[in-house]
């Protein structure tokens, strides 16, 4: 359904806006987190306002995507846009600490319908020559969002106090709803609706499981329950791919995997969240360890790597709709993570600031070479019925693999260092103001301690990009076609033959 220039303008700039409330209240609340939780008096649930809301929006992601396709995808991004506003509003709100966790879920549910039918809409109404320059545009929501969400988080909390936190969205949302409403085309749903309720429940409970164990299994006291879970989303996660394979409209088409296109495009995907988006919150704790900076100044490294990925986001997507051509960059893109995170396993400690911060600049470059690239390609080869559904699955991946490796390095950095300290410094009470206060010696032993148990996190992210080139090669030569694809019908949909013009 094309749209004119003016106007298609007028729906990347509504789209963009939401995005990026969406992205932005994901990291703004970061350095609210200590104040809301002493203010509220549950230090010990602290954690949850994240967990939470990462949990629920991961969750419900494959059910959006599938229900925008059955609807129709205006219809759930209005209705996305009107919920996370009322959650926001009772946010702020919040008497204590339970009221805010429950209205923290509805959020992150909410914005993952926000995130993924603004994908979705763009895929609908432009050519798949002109998606990748659109799906840049919104894409760069996430990395803006990263960089601002923090000290925009502090200002707010600081001098308006932490529920504004949550109602700044109220203006700015209300007025995206209203130019969404004008903007926003009308896209038709299925015409015979089916929906996986088996299929979604299966995910659900899989899931859940799964950060749950992942995240008990560091504690010796829940070894027990940590096993039982990994039980639980063995069992769930099976279960949910018999249900697909047998589903009529699965909420995850497994069908689609057929296509080389689709299947490569997925794992790079994945490949982004495990490789990366694990890393880039523990890199401010390395570099005040290892390199004994400040924790203001250790920030510049993961701001340089989300630099880095935020130009080259804008750059590819240019680029791929001014030529259609779109296999070199994710080839070239995992080529330089796999170089830069070798080089991190193997930088010394005690070198300049500047040489980490261009390294992991250009780990970033490298990743948003394809971060947004390899969603408009596997939208284009896609059934046009299955552009919600298929839009989802690779943002599912992109956060599945984010969620379990964060919890798994966090893992293995808590054991590493707690079993090579020396004897008698407690690895649960080791701080950087404690030991930049140390001795120049115990200084050096920590620095070095901290060295060898990240070098081994670097090489094993570094292999994981290395088999992201390997799915780079495996996507088929071809351009992205110009011409629009017609609307969607009930019957089966052919997808794109893999190797040509899609």
């Amino acid at each position: 359904m094309p749209l004119s220039p003016v106007r298609l303008r007028l729906l990347v700039a509504s789209l963009l806006t939401v995005a990026f409330l969406g992205a932005l209240d994901h990291t703004v609340v970061a350095t609210s987190l200590a104040t809301i939780a002493g203010e509220l008096g549950a230090l010990e649930q602290m954690s949850w306002i994240v967990v939470g809301y990462t949990l629920a929006s991961t969750v419900v992601m494959p059910v959006l995507g599938r229900l925008g396709d059955i609807v129709g995808p205006r219809a759930v991004f209005l209705v996305s846009l009107g919920v996370f506003l009322v959650a926001s509003l009772v946010c702020g709100l919040a008497p204590d600490m339970g009221w805010l966790i429950a209205a923290r879920l509805v959020q992150g549910m909410s914005s993952s319908g926000l995130q993924l039918m603004s994908q979705t809409i763009v895929a609908q109404v432009t050519s798949p020559r002109e998606r990748p320059r659109y799906m840049a545009v919104i894409g760069a929501a996430f990395p803006i969002a990263i960089l601002i969400g923090p000290v925009l988080g502090g200002l707010i909390t600081d001098y308006w106090g932490w529920p504004w936190v949550f109602w700044i969205n109220l203006p700015v949302g209300i007025a995206a709803l209203v130019f969404a409403v004008f903007t926003v085309p009308h896209i038709d749903g299925a015409a015979r609706p089916r929906f996986d309720v088996a299929g979604s429940l299966a995910f659900a409970v899989a899931f859940i499981a799964l950060v749950l164990a992942v995240t008990w299994i560091g504690d010796p006291a829940a070894r027990v329950p940590a096993i039982a879970a990994f039980l639980v989303a063995a069992a769930g996660f099976a279960a949910f791919f018999l249900v697909e394979r047998r589903a009529q409209e699965p909420i995850v088409p497994l069908r689609l995997f057929a296509n080389r296109t689709i299947s490569a495009g997925v794992a790079l995907s994945a490949i982004i969240g495990i490789g990366l988006f694990s890393i880039t919150a523990y890199l401010p704790t390395y570099f005040q360890m290892a390199y004994r900076t400040s924790a203001t100044v250790s920030g510049l490294v993961p701001i340089a790597t989300v630099f880095g990925m935020l130009l080259t986001n804008l750059l590819s997507g240019f680029l791929v709709s001014r030529t259609g051509h779109y296999r070199v960059y994710p080839i070239a893109g995992t080529a330089l993570g796999a170089v830069g995170l070798t080089i991190m396993a193997l930088l010394p400690v005690g070198l300049p600031l500047w040489v980490p911060m261009a390294v992991m600049f250009v780990v970033g470059a490298g990743t948003g070479a394809f971060m947004s690239l390899v969603i408009a390609v596997v939208q284009s080869a896609a059934p046009r019925s299955d552009t919600g559904a298929i839009t989802a699955t690779v943002n599912l991946v992109r956060q599945i693999g984010s969620t379990v490796t964060t919890a798994v390095i966090g893992g293995v950095v808590g054991f590493g260092v707690a079993a090579l300290l020396p004897r008698g410094t407690d690895a649960a009470t080791l701080t950087p103001q404690l030991v930049h206060a140390a001795s120049a010696g115990v200084q050096t032993q920590i620095a070095a301690i901290y060295r060898d148990v990240f070098a081994p996190v670097f090489v094993a992210l570094a292999i994981v990009y290395a088999v992201g080139i390997v799915a780079a090669v495996l996507l088929p030569q071809g351009r992205l076609s110009d011409e629009h694809e017609p609307a969607p019908s009930s019957s089966p949909s052919r997808m794109p033959a893999a190797g040509t013009t899609v």
